[in-house]
């Protein structure tokens, strides 16, 4: 067989084999998380979300906003070795962001089974 005629089945199976991919990934809402800390905040962030009393009250200073609690559970850093304690039923992530007036925060969230919790605030 001709280089060419190995080169038109190469190109139709490679066609055929995107377009197959392309529809059973296109209807799913998928994520590639492959790291602990991508891992932790999406788990964080697709649980139904509370603050505790001690967050609301610092959440009513105004220095920080939920947007910026929001921003910090996409883009933050988990801070591995303060984290993962067990308290309770759940575990304490300890996560280092930004507000938007570009502040240095901590934030303690408790991750249990079922939901998570906004702890602490800190201001850095």
């Amino acid at each position: 067989m001709k280089f060419a005629h190995r080169f038109a089945y190469y190109l139709i199976g490679l066609i055929m084999g995107l377009f197959f991919v392309a529809a059973v990934f296109s209807g799913k809402d998928t994520r590639c998380n492959y790291f602990p800390n991508a891992r932790v905040l999406n788990d964080l962030r697709n649980k139904p979300f509370y603050y505790s009393d001690k967050a609301s009250q610092v959440l009513n200073e105004k220095w920080i906003d939920t947007a910026d609690i929001k921003n910090t559970l996409k883009y933050g850093d988990v801070d591995f070795d303060n984290s993962n304690i067990v308290v309770g039923s759940g575990k304490l992530y300890v996560i280092e962001g930004k507000t938007i007036k570009n502040q240095n925060i901590r934030i303690n969230v408790i991750n249990y089974p079922e939901k998570a919790v906004l702890d602490k605030i800190i201001r850095k």
